[in-house]
């Protein structure tokens, strides 16, 4: 029997299969050192102190993560469930009655027993439904992690958008002083005679419109600090924080060997607990084409002796044993097997595709960090020419040289590289965020059970 149930594959643990990741982060990156970004703790790659306290507060209070909380818990009494299916069920019946026949005087019958039944798993289908509830518990505890690492990633993102509007909105204000500055100027030149009034008026609604573009942030912060506030489980408040030109991150960026996705990343995880639930369904549907043995046994005391009423009672004892085979319903149980080998199936393409994606989040995060940085020494170039510019026209518009049109073109484009300097270090941090959720950081550290 031993043999005949092994060949059968019945009680075969899950073994994860051949995944290919050579390549996987592209062969212009370097993939061979163990180490990694998302071995650091949160708080050591996300440094800046305003940031770690709004993290702490989201990871305490935010809706979804105390969500994915409950979900574990659920999963664990599932799984306590399917580890007590091993344990005989005991059921006290007590029962009574009074009966009467033929207007005869009425006899009271009772009786108090203690019922077990027990299943004993010859050909695995308990421990099969314990395994797929293990694996199901431990799906849960990767999607708190999945919401973890989203949450903070999340958060990084809000609070890295709100200090790239402040510099916006620093960066635009100096603009709109600028140009008021210049329309003041040029309506003085206007009253010596030097210049004419829709030079003045061509000024004063440049500085106008620049006005309008620091309301319009201003807005934008707002929605961006509501948001946040929500995210953090908040009434919408001013959100405290610090600069963007403060801001550090590591300037290697390390990804570690490939093969780290299957053990950080949550959704890679999720992926392989699910085909280790689709394995053991499986299992116990072929293990439901084989018969089931059940052993039942009865303790008590009763006063109905079959057919002879006694009173006071006696001892009733009753033992059984019972073997349950499938005959005619073997087609719809090989039915559900086929059904489970497909699903499994389906769901060992969801993990192989899970570590592609994986890889290709890896890759567009790293491409994105590496062009942030390469335009940032062009970029700053470009700022000290635009600056230069500026000051030139500003000075040769006051003495006749120039006029006023190109005094605002040079503003105009200097407020352009300076946005453009700003997006270019927002997309390099982005890229950061990105990177260290594709790498599966942000983790919980793990406890023993």
């Amino acid at each position: 029997m031993a043999t005949i149930v092994a060949s059968c594959g019945i009680y075969k643990p899950y073994s994860r299969p051949d995944v290919k990741t050579d390549g996987i982060y592209g062969a212009q990156y370097d993939s061979s050192d163990t180490t990694s970004i998302a071995d650091l703790r949160w708080d050591e790659f996300f440094r800046d102190s305003y940031l770690q306290r709004l993290i702490t507060q989201g990871l305490e209070s935010n809706s979804d993560m105390q969500a994915a909380y409950l979900r574990i818990e659920s999963a664990e009494a599932t799984l306590k469930a399917a580890r007590l299916a091993y344990l005989p069920s005991l059921n006290f019946a007590p029962n009574g009655g009074l009966s009467s026949f033929n207007s005869s005087s009425a006899s009271w019958t009772y009786s108090a027993p203690i019922s077990a039944s027990w299943q004993i798993d010859i050909f695995g289908g308990i421990t099969n439904a314990k395994r797929k509830a293990k694996a199901l518990y431990a799906e849960s505890k990767e999607y708190s992690q999945a919401v973890r690492t989203h949450l903070i990633a999340t958060i990084a993102s809000y609070y890295y958008t709100l200090l790239t509007l402040d510099s916006q909105r620093e960066a635009t204000r100096l603009t709109a002083e600028s140009l008021t500055k210049s329309a003041t100027t040029l309506r003085s030149m206007m009253e010596a005679g030097m210049t004419n009034r829709a030079a003045v008026a061509q000024m004063e609604a440049a500085a106008y419109d620049a006005h309008t573009t620091l309301m319009d942030i201003d807005k934008q912060i707002r929605d961006v600090e509501n948001s946040l506030s929500a995210l953090l489980g908040d009434t919408p408040h001013t959100i405290e924080r610090g600069s963007l030109q403060s801001q550090e991150f590591p300037e290697a960026m390390t990804t570690g060997v490939p093969v780290r996705l299957l053990a950080n990343r949550p959704d890679v995880r999720i992926a392989e607990y699910r085909l280790m639930q689709a394995h053991y369904a499986t299992a116990a549907a072929r293990s439901a084409l084989y018969p089931t043995l059940t052993l039942n046994g009865l303790v008590g005391w009763t006063n109905n002796a079959g057919s002879i009423v006694t009173n006071p009672g006696g001892l009733l004892l009753s033992a059984a044993a019972s073997l349950t085979a499938p005959i005619f319903n073997g087609g719809k149980l090989r039915a559900q097997l086929k059904i489970a080998k497909a699903q499994q199936e389906e769901t060992r393409l969801a993990f192989q595709q899970s570590i592609l994606n994986a890889g290709s989040e890896v890759n567009s995060a790293l491409a994105e960090i590496e062009t942030a940085r390469a335009k940032r020494e062009l970029r700053t170039k470009q700022i000290e020419s635009l600056k230069s510019a500026a000051e030139s026209t500003e000075l040769m518009m006051q003495y006749g040289s120039t006029t006023y049109l190109e005094v605002l073109t040079a503003e105009q484009n200097l407020l352009a590289g300076k946005i453009a300097e700003i997006m270019d270090r927002y997309d390099e941090i982005h890229g950061c965020i990105s990177l260290y959720s594709a790498l599966g950081g942000g983790r919980e550290e793990e406890k023993k059970e």
